[in-house]
């Protein structure tokens, strides 16, 4: 029987995530989320995901050097990088960047160190292309900065503020991995073929620009920027489902209870109340809306799901909507190269087969 899009096929075991949709659960190595997130940075999550265990001081030291020595991009990429037209899209920049990287020196690497070398690149590239589309001028990487701190500092030539890089640090770990998505599935795919690193990493950002994939939640923001010009808040959302809007934001084709990235999310904005603005404005918000969606819509299970909560994250943050996609690279960098790792560990082909629609026909 043919399953178009593969929906519910199984074409991969794996024991680096677990996507439990039924019972709200995302499980990194067999953990649930919200009890190993909290309280770690992205470099412990990185080499956990990469590693099945959490780093200790020695292993922590050496992705924190490895990332930083990413940042430094090899003369020919950075030339590449001048190069493009400030007018190519960010992605389009990051994965062209990323597929230079396919030279016999960084091959000749074990491919855990390659994988920390792109996933500390990818900033970079990705902030050098934004500053060049907008015309600003070079922000060199600070050392004395984590992977989340960094990158807020490349981005804006600012001190990144408390509040804002502790929301997105905790956006980027919990975007870092999320079972056979489709960027991942064709990382693997690729690399399945023996192709390298490099390969996979440039399949999986091709397929993560496609709006079905890694679309910014442009309308999350739009709803948040309606309700906070709005003096009644019910006033706009009543409106919405009397019109038989969708309410941005809520809603989730896997998870059938809350959304464990979105409990995490929002835990994180609470935690910084009074902070930011939109942060508070978006915890509110949520409150209200699900009330009203309770009322409304009784029955529907209509949970936030990481949308919203990314979007308010990003709209805290000042980050323009061209910045969405290629920032979830920037986590989802993690989840690819341990994918990629994996499967060349226990390789086999993918070769699936095709079903002939056409007429046949015995004519020459």
């Amino acid at each position: 029987m043919i399953q178009k899009g593969l929906k519910g096929v199984v074409a991969v075991e794996t024991t680096i995530a677990e996507v439990d949709g039924e019972n709200g659960k995302l499980r990194y190595r067999s953990r649930p989320v919200e009890g190993l997130l909290p309280g770690r940075t992205y470099e412990e999550i990185a080499g956990f995901l990469w590693d099945g265990e959490l780093p200790g001081p020695e292993r922590l030291s050496e992705i924190d050097r490895l990332l930083k020595e990413g940042r430094v991009l090899p003369g020919h990429i950075d030339a590449l990088l001048r190069t493009l037209p400030a007018d190519m899209p960010i992605m389009d920049a990051a994965r062209t960047a990323i597929s230079a990287y396919a030279h016999p020196e960084f091959k000749s690497r074990p491919i855990g160190e390659q994988a920390a070398l792109l996933t500390g690149a990818l900033p970079v590239i990705i902030s050098g292309h934004y500053r060049k589309q907008a015309g600003l001028g070079n922000c060199p990487a600070d050392s004395g900065l984590g992977q989340t701190e960094n990158y807020l500092w490349m981005l804006t030539g600012e001190k990144p503020d408390r509040a804002k890089a502790e929301a997105l640090g905790m956006y980027l770990k919990l975007t870092m991995e999320h079972g056979m998505n489709a960027s991942t599935f064709a990382g693997r795919v690729t690399i399945s073929t023996e192709s390298d690193l490099t390969a996979a990493v440039t399949s999986a950002l091709g397929t993560m620009k496609g709006p079905l994939h890694g679309g910014a939640p442009s309308g999350v923001i739009d709803l948040l920027e309606e309700m906070k010009a709005a003096a009644d808040m019910a006033k706009v959302i009543e409106g919405k489902l009397a019109s038989g809007e969708k309410i941005m934001g809520f809603g989730h084709r896997v998870y059938r209870t809350e959304d464990p990235r979105s409990v995490l999310l929002q835990e994180t904005c609470r935690g910084l109340e009074g902070q930011d603005d939109w942060l508070d404005l978006a915890v509110t918000a949520e409150r209200e809306i699900i009330r009203l969606l309770e009322i409304h819509k009784p029955g529907r299970r209509l949970y936030t799901n990481v949308e919203y909560y990314a979007a308010a994250v990003m709209r805290a943050i000042d980050m323009p909507p061209e910045l969405f996609t290629p920032t979830f690279s920037i986590a989802r960098m993690v989840g690819w190269t341990a994918h990629a790792i994996e499967q060349i560990r226990d390789n086999t082909i993918f070769r699936p087969e095709s079903e002939f629609t056409g007429v046949r026909s015995d004519a020459g």
